[in-house]
């Protein structure tokens, strides 16, 4: 529910909470006329998964405070001037400073964020319990220039197929852009090292199978343009992607999108926007919904790893986190 606050403002009940959005009239999208209201209407749309994707999550903020016509503000502090309620995780990084994170607990958190000018939600793939275990594989299907989406659709079926011999559940969506992300569920007892190590494995062994359509080389200069690059870097420490149902800060308004295993097939990500994903999310509900029902070890993954590394197969450079 909105009602009038300020001439230049609305206030949205959110659950228990109020939240003032200003200017809710400035357009975010001018491709598309899509304004600041109507990205919090979006979020509210579907509260559910946006949640469910941030939940107790440090979260990074892509905001653009005069939309996409000005400037990108990657914010991994919690801006000034938020409520009491909104909560934040602490994180050290290495080069000795630390940040306060927002940490979504609730719908009302993500609509704050939207009030100030956030776009897109990149949370980490641990939770706020234990920042350096995490509890999610992100497997990222990246194609390069020019490489078609037909080959990402053919590379999701092996990865789909990989994943049913070691007994992991994926989880696919749309990226917002060319690609694809399958997440997994995993036991958070490991470090960002060795999940990345146990990525890399798999993106290995996907290479191993469709070797003319995949690569796994680091250094974007030395892959061939036509291949897809398995982004097993994903799972590093601090590096995040666009959440599910989180927008994209791009002109047309897409939407990262959960969709099913047998819509990839026939998926056309460009037709999941802020406009269209709402309808779908209304009838099909949260496809991640389980997500958290289907857990996940590594240890099979680590053993294929420390096999490589035993016998060579791992690539010059492709151990290197770059920053």
């Amino acid at each position: 529910m909105a009602t009038s606050g300020a001439s230049d403002a609305v206030e949205l009940q959110v659950g228990d909470r109020v939240v003032r959005i200003s200017s809710p009239d400035r357009i975010y999208f001018p491709a598309t006329g899509h304004t600041k209201l109507d990205l919090a209407r979006y979020y509210l749309s579907v509260g559910d998964g946006i949640v469910r994707a941030l939940r107790e999550r440090p979260c990074m903020l892509h905001r653009f405070p005069k939309g996409l016509a000005g400037p990108k503000v990657h914010q991994k502090r919690l801006p000034a001037g938020a409520p009491p309620w909104v909560e934040t995780v602490h994180l050290d990084f290495p080069s000795g400073r630390s940040a306060e994170e927002l940490c979504v607990v609730e719908l009302a958190d993500v609509i704050w964020a939207v009030q100030m000018s956030t776009v897109e939600f990149h949370p980490w793939n641990s939770r706020r319990a234990d920042t350096e275990s995490p509890d999610e594989w992100r497997i990222d299907l990246d194609p390069m220039p020019d490489c078609p989406f037909d080959t990402v659709r053919r590379v999701a079926e092996v990865v789909r197929d990989l994943l049913a011999e070691i007994g992991a559940v994926g989880w696919p969506k749309t990226s917002g852009g060319s690609g694809l992300h399958i997440y997994v569920r995993v036991q958070p007892d490991h470090g960002f090292t060795d999940v990345r190590r146990a990525a890399l494995a798999f993106a290995l062994e996907v290479e191993r199978r469709v070797p003319e359509l995949v690569t796994t080389t680091w250094w974007r200069k030395d892959r061939d343009p036509r291949k897809l690059f398995v982004d097993y870097n994903q799972n590093a420490r601090d590096h995040t992607i666009a959440s599910a149902y989180s927008l994209r800060g791009v002109a047309a308004a897409t939407v990262s999108t959960p969709i099913r295993w047998d819509e990839i097939a026939d998926v056309q990500p460009e037709e999941l926007t802020i406009a269209t994903v709402p309808a779908r999310f209304a009838e099909l509900g949260d496809l991640h919904a389980g997500i958290d029902d289907a857990v996940f070890r590594l240890d099979r993954l680590l053993e294929w790893a420390e096999r490589d590394q035993r016998d060579g197969r791992v690539p010059p450079g492709t151990e290197i986190e770059p920053e």
